[in-house]
């Protein structure tokens, strides 16, 4: 089974409670979880957030909206994810971050594919940043079950259990590792969502997205950030990755 996992959290330091922060009356957060269960390749998708209090609207809000959500630790994020695959029992975990409101289906389709096709344990479009064409917020991994079960019991680094993944890619682990490429190099644009800056910016794309009647796959969303550098230039400060070694 093929299990896309969210993680979600209240108490981002940047953007608190940027997850459920609404865009023309609709949550971020639905927002995704509506586009990640067009992908063809996904057979079940879940919000993954923590056990802590302030969490509970986010359970609430999935209740309400019928999203599977699992909820485990806070810090140890990898664990969270361990145990909500097994949970679920997925053979192969699609993972994405709740900040990602435009993350593209054909994106997670293809990267699940990738991951397939090529039989490894990993497979991501946007890592490592610095070779990736693709922009920031785009952002798709998928590893296996077997390979998140090595990581939960080898990674010891409290830092890379935060981020999930780094133990599989920024190290050399033995992970067998295919990443998605793009013709084009889009790695320029943002369209994630960590200040509010971000917020503007995507309020804007989504709004010129409504009168072009386009659906806002990668390409036609970096076409309107090119079009337009006034939205751009709005969160054009931030960068791939800031925060990571915070």
């Amino acid at each position: 089974m093929v299990v896309a996992i969210i993680q979600a959290r209240m108490g981002a330091k940047r953007l608190p409670g940027k997850v459920l922060k609404k865009i023309n009356g609709i949550p971020l957060l639905a927002l995704e979880v509506g586009r990640v269960r067009l992908a063809k390749k996904v057979d079940k998708v879940v919000v993954a957030t923590s056990d802590q209090p302030q969490d509970e609207v986010i359970c609430d809000f999935c209740q309400e909206n019928q999203i599977d959500c699992f909820r485990g630790s806070e810090s140890d994020v990898l664990s969270r994810y361990y145990d909500c695959a097994k949970k679920c029992e997925a053979s192969l975990i699609v993972r994405l971050t709740a900040d990602c409101p435009l993350v593209d289906p054909v994106i997670i389709d293809k990267t699940v594919q990738l991951c397939l096709d090529e039989r490894v344990d990993f497979s991501a479009n946007t890592v490592p940043p610095d070779k990736s064409f693709f922009p920031d917020g785009s952002d798709v991994e998928v590893f296996t079950m077997a390979a998140l079960a090595r990581a939960h019991a080898e990674c010891k680094n409290p830092h890379d259990r935060e981020h999930v993944t780094f133990y599989f890619w920024k190290y050399a682990n033995g992970f067998k590792t295919a990443r998605l490429e793009n013709d084009k190099d889009y790695s320029r644009y943002r369209f994630t969502v960590d200040y509010p800056q971000d917020l503007e910016v995507m309020e804007l794309v989504i709004e010129e997205l409504k009168k072009q009647g386009r659906f806002g796959y990668v390409s036609e969303v970096a076409a309107i950030l090119e079009a337009n550098p006034q939205i751009r230039e709005k969160n054009s400060q931030y960068y791939f990755g800031i925060g990571w070694k915070q």
